[in-house]
């Protein structure tokens, strides 16, 4: 059985298929949600300033502007989490999405059941959670994380994490010097219904990578332990007294 939310969430969603949106629509708000519909990408970028949604479900294949773009547009003004629905099979366009920065995707068709999850999933990964408690961390004089303010600064620029970044941060700076599986990373930071999801953890490796090492292909901070996972640096270990 799905946990509850904290509160009633707003999802836009943006399809050209009608009875697409009436499936969602109807599984949504008999579990709580308030559900927006757009059906074209003028229209969604209408009822993101409108009504400010705290989730977006977009579809890929759309008449006017695509997806792709509407996400690339939505991301120059907003960080609201979004999910991309893409075709079966659509390999290329799940990794797409995500490098374009989608939180996560669902391929169509789905079930009710695991649309719901998905979304539930997604929104959970932004809000805040007692992993802000844990204060400042300074790794060392390049990179600075701040949980309190959900903040993290290299060289001393903020650097702009998306809600999933930062909790695959956390997690893996608070366990800095051991090495955490495939598994224990999807089910801390994504939830235990991405299981099967493995290429999650690589891409978005990649991703944090890029922002906060100096060198993303010879990363210092974020090591590979090949064939089992990964290991923040034992920064601890190099404190001095």
């Amino acid at each position: 059985m799905l946990e509850p939310l904290s509160r009633k969430y707003r999802v836009l969603v943006v399809d050209d298929e009608r009875r697409m949106v009436g499936f969602i629509r109807l599984n949504l708000e008999q579990d709580g949600f308030e559900v927006i519909e757009a059906f074209n990408g003028t229209e969604a970028m209408d009822r993101l300033r409108d009504s400010l949604p705290d989730l977006i479900l977009l579809d890929v294949m759309m008449p006017d502007i695509d997806g792709f773009e509407v996400l690339r547009m939505i991301r120059e003004i907003s960080q609201v989490p979004i999910i991309m629905l893409t075709a079966k099979g659509e390999e290329d366009d799940k990794v797409k999405g995500l490098e374009l920065g989608a939180d996560d995707y669902i391929t169509k068709p789905f079930s009710p059941r695991e649309l719901v999850s998905r979304v539930k999933a997604v929104l959970r990964r932004g809000a805040p959670t007692d992993e802000d408690d844990e204060g400042v961390i300074e790794i060392d004089d390049r990179l600075k994380i701040d949980f309190g303010r959900r903040e993290v600064w290299v060289e001393g620029e903020l650097v702009k994490l998306r809600p999933t970044e930062y909790r695959l941060l956390y997690h893996l700076v608070r366990n800095a010097g051991w090495v955490l599986t495939h598994d224990q990373i999807l089910t801390k930071v994504w939830g235990y219904e991405y299981r099967d999801e493995p290429h999650y953890v690589r891409l978005y490796i990649n991703y944090l990578r890029k922002k906060i090492e100096e060198d993303p292909s010879n990363p210092k901070y974020i090591l590979t332990e090949r064939g089992v996972g990964y290991r923040f640096v034992d920064y601890k270990r190099d404190e001095k007294p």
